[in-house]
This record gives structure tokens, sequence and C-alpha cells, in this order.
């Protein structure tokens, strides 16, 4: 079952505009940190699915845009057959897709770590780096949501 907390005021849930905002801007942070572990030069779709979260912030991108941005994205996802490209790629897609759906931005969390997994890096420290991240408007959201998921 959805996390009722993630679904946005003009759906009839209680998440805030502001925090929508807030959760897409966490997610982008996720997602851009772990940008540098994909292998070999980054595709254009990611970068394209990066921008397109951050113009959705702005009010200058709509939903249909993200959704298209994070179709991109996973794409060079399936595409790849390295793990770290593959969750990194991910990470991005359910980066933007938090413009469509807020829930989303545990994805790029958990995808990022999945990235720093695939390296062989402190998932640890990702995590303490993510949760660094965080604004005090949303962070008993996100990790209440992470610790009833288990991420």
């Amino acid at each position: 079952m959805k996390d009722k907390r993630f679904i946005a005021e003009h759906r009839g849930g209680p998440l805030k505009k502001e925090q929508h905002y807030q959760l897409m801007k966490w997610a982008g942070a996720c997602a851009e940190h772990v940008l540098p572990l994909f292998s070999g030069k980054t595709d254009e779709r990611l970068k394209t699915a990066m921008n397109v979260a951050e113009e959705w912030m702005q009010g200058n991108a709509s939903v249909g845009d993200a959704r298209k941005a994070s179709v991109g994205a996973h794409a060079v996802a399936r595409e790849s057959s390295d793990p770290a490209a593959i969750t990194v790629a991910r990470s991005v897609g359910h980066a933007v897709a938090t413009a469509h759906m807020a829930d989303h931005s545990l994805g790029a969390s958990l995808y990022a770590l999945k990235a720093v997994k695939c390296t062989s890096n402190s998932i640890d420290a990702e995590r303490k780096w993510q949760d660094e991240q965080l604004p005090s408007e949303i962070k008993k959201l996100v990790l209440t949501a992470r610790k009833s998921r288990k991420i």
C-alpha cells in the first residue's frame, strides 16, 4: 500500500507543494551525487532528466515532461550492462519521476545507495550524506518512510 503522506494536496493528500519541491530537490541531489559513478561518458538522457527536474521545480516543465524524461533515464538503465551505470540511471529516473509521484524520491535514494554498493564504496557514508541533505520540513517524513520500507 502506498504511503498516503506522499500524496499531494491537490490530489487529496497531505503533502504540501513546498514539501513536494523539497522532495524533488533532495532526490535530485541523491542522483546527482552518484552521477560520477556512471561508467564512461554520461548519457545525454540522464543530463536531460536532471535538467527537467530542475525546470519542474521552477514551474517551467510539466509533469508530462518529467515522466518522459524519467522514461528516457530508465531506457539508459535497460540499455546498460554495467551494474553501477544501471543503478545510477535508475536513481536519475526516480528523481525526475518525483514530479509525478512524490514517493519516487525514495527510489532515487535507494538506487543511489545501490550504485555506491556496486562500486564498493561506503553505503553508510552515502546514507549519512543523503540524510544531511534533507530539509528539516521533510526529514521525519523521509526517515520514517525509509524505515517502514526497510531502505
